[in-house]
């Protein structure tokens, strides 16, 4: 007999070889009916894995992550399955779960398809589903995989065997359908009711441009139609909100080819919304000690040598440039510039905590097909920042930091978050984390034992770790319930040694400081592209670029219009004239799809008495003011960086 562990702490005595939904049925049957995965000590197994030892046990329901990731697997097997009955050519190289759905790159040849092929696709898919046909493993020796899929003539699949070694080689088949998978997989394909195939894309093979071009499939599916059908409401809601859509349409930023893929032009509302961010950003570091500094876009080799993000980190970084006989790096990080400024003057406890700042500008070399609007970006403004302090300072300066988290929060009205501590995983010091077991375990805890006593809500995931220490990972949800990684926290035991950091201690010794790696804001990219999404490019009036626009009733109006404009400039409020000869609706429409908080209609009554008629986006007309009463209501609204 064996022990079988459950979340709840029971322990339950169960045969040798016995299956995850066994024992869920041995539980209810209303449980083993909803149970799609099981994770065994830690790691997501099929439902079907025999259990030959005492183990840990967590049933995987749709309300799981790990559940949400398995179902959305299966279900890329399950269009491939259709996929192959469609077109028989067909090649698969990969289809993974992602945060919402699921897609698969195939090489179709020279066939190109089109929407009426996914809806096809979709039809074949239900088919298959309602076959409920299991989702059936089967190990394999490399080399009569390998023999299977030359005969299939299939280089994809070849590709993939060649980086796996024996003993670690596994089918699936579903129906008619069979692949080179890990898995794990859900029971079968009943368990799929609700199927939508959302898009077509290209992908390179690999994510490299160098290769050839293959189809990617991208679709999502659904226990039940009810939550499709509630996702697909959501869709439709984030195509509105777009970041792409809504900073074209909003003068916020552009791409040009002859710029490069992910490198973005901020236009001049972008600007102003950069600028805002950053005072924001200054203002609040300012108070809370920091100082600012300033660093070069470039360093020598020597430096990310030392720093280790070499040859680490290199497949992220732009290639060298030499210049006589010394080869520079685009930076990809600001920290080791910030190290360095450390180290220029001597430092003693007094010193500390010492913090020091800067919107540094980043470049990474993110492949092409991983490039996505402003969130996945090559050229990045970063909102870094660099504590350095001793271990006895480290709980009160990484509380600050989420404090700052939660004050930022506030202000941009986001009231979902979460912080992921991302431990790193023991087997693997010495590869891919620095190999000081004490060291981890003491920042390990201090980190978890600081989100505690600062009520924090968090998660722990293991193996997600930078390799110099834990880090948070800060979770936050748009307005339409879409997640984003906002920025990270991280904590640094070991550049302090490498860079050999110091400060005399009150005792006169010599001490290493403890690093805190912060950027609250995250990039200017990906922060403004989550905010025109979470706003709908609605932003608040602090924020917006233009903030009120005039719009005389007619052309001898423009004197007094003339007047209030500038009434406002002097005021520090941005402010722009309609001064088309077009009907007052017109110019009220176009202004509310520019989405500016304020409009000012001026007409005789207004310009007689030396008032405003004020009309708020999307609410309509708020009433008539004085001019001076609305600049001192409007500015107090900006000074305080009020919400709407």
């Amino acid at each position: 007999m064996i022990k079988i562990t459950l979340p709840d702490g029971s322990i339950r005595e169960y045969s040798v070889g016995i299956t995850p939904m066994e024992i869920a049925k041995s539980i209810s049957e209303g449980l083993a009916r909803k149970v799609l995965a099981a994770s065994i000590n830690g790691q997501v197994v099929d439902a079907s894995h025999p259990i030959k030892e005492d183990t840990s046990l967590k049933l995987l329901t749709w309300d799981d992550a790990e559940a949400k990731s398995t179902f959305w697997h299966s279900s890329a097997h399950l269009m491939a399955e259709a996929v192959q009955d469609v077109f028989p050519h067909a090649k698969f190289w990969v289809g993974p779960a992602i945060e919402k759905g699921f897609y698969y790159d195939i090489d179709l040849g020279d066939t190109k398809m089109n929407d009426e092929d996914l809806l096809l696709l979709e039809k074949k898919m239900n088919e298959f589903a309602k076959q409920n046909n299991a989702f059936v493993k089967k190990a394999m020796p490399k080399q009569e995989a390998i023999h299977y899929f030359t005969e299939k003539g299939d280089e994809y699949k070849l590709d993939l065997l060649s980086n796996l070694t024996d003993g670690e080689i596994s089918f699936y088949t579903q129906g008619s359908f069979t692949d080179l998978c890990r898995g794990p997989h859900i029971p079968s394909t009943g368990f799929i009711k609700a199927i939508k195939l959302t898009s077509l894309a290209g992908a390179y093979w690999k994510g490299d441009e160098k290769n050839k071009q293959l189809t990617r499939i991208y679709g999502v599916t659904f226990p039940n139609q009810k939550e499709l059908d509630e996702y697909l409401l959501m869709l439709e809601e984030a195509k509105k909100r777009d970041h792409r859509k809504l900073g074209k349409e909003l003068g916020i930023f552009t791409m040009d080819d002859m710029v490069g893929q992910g490198l973005p032009l901020w236009l001049p509302n972008g600007g102003i919304i950069i600028e805002e961010l950053e005072k924001l950003a200054k203002e609040t570091e300012y108070a809370a000690g920091y100082k600012r500094v300033v660093t070069p876009h470039i360093a020598k080799e020597e430096m990310y040598l030392t720093s280790g993000h070499l040859p680490y980190y290199a497949d992220s970084m732009f290639p060298p440039m030499e210049l006589d006989g010394t080869k520079y790096y685009l930076r990809a990080m600001n920290c080791p510039h910030h190290h360095k400024i450390y180290d220029a003057e001597p430092k003693s406890y007094k010193d500390l905590p010492y913090r020091i700042a800067e919107y540094g500008t980043c470049y990474r070399y993110e492949q092409s097909g991983e490039l996505f609007g402003l969130m996945r970006v090559r050229c990045l403004h970063m909102n870094d920042a660099h504590i350095y302090c001793s271990k006895e300072q480290f709980a009160d300066e990484f509380r600050a930091v989420n404090e700052m988290y939660l004050k930022y929060f506030k202000i941009f009205g986001i009231d979902k978050y979460v912080m992921r501590l991302s431990l790193h995983e023991p087997s693997k010091r010495g590869q891919k984390y620095i190999d000081a077991p004490e060291l981890w375990e003491q920042t390990e805890a201090m980190v978890r034992q600081t989100l505690i006593e600062s009520n924090i809500p968090f998660i722990e995931v293991q193996d997600e770790a930078a390799f110099y220490g834990p880090k948070i990972d800060v979770q936050i949800w748009s307005a339409i319930g879409r997640e984003f990684t906002l920025a990270t926290n991280q904590v640094d035991f070991n550049s302090g040694n490498k860079f050999k950091l110091s400060y005399t201690t009150q005792s006169n010794s010599t001490d290493v400081p403890l690093i805190i790696h912060r950027a609250p804001l995250g990039t200017h990219e990906r922060f403004i592209g989550f905010l025109l999404e979470h706003y709908a490019g609605k932003f608040p009036t602090w924020l917006a670029p233009l903030q009120v626009k005039i719009l005389p009733i007619s052309d001898k109006f423009m004197d007094y219009s003339n007047i209030v404009m500038q009434k406002l400039k002097s005021s520090g409020i941005r402010v722009e004239i309609d001064d088309r000869s077009e009907k007052i609706g017109k110019k009220i429409r176009d202004t509310e799809l520019m989405k500016v908080p304020y409009m000012l209609v001026i007409g005789e009554k207004e310009m007689n008495d030396g008032m405003v008629s004020i009309r708020r986006q999307g609410k309509g007309d708020t009433g008539i003011k004085l001019i001076e009463e609305f600049i001192s209501d409007l500015s107090q609204e900006i000074i305080n960086r009020m919400a709407d």
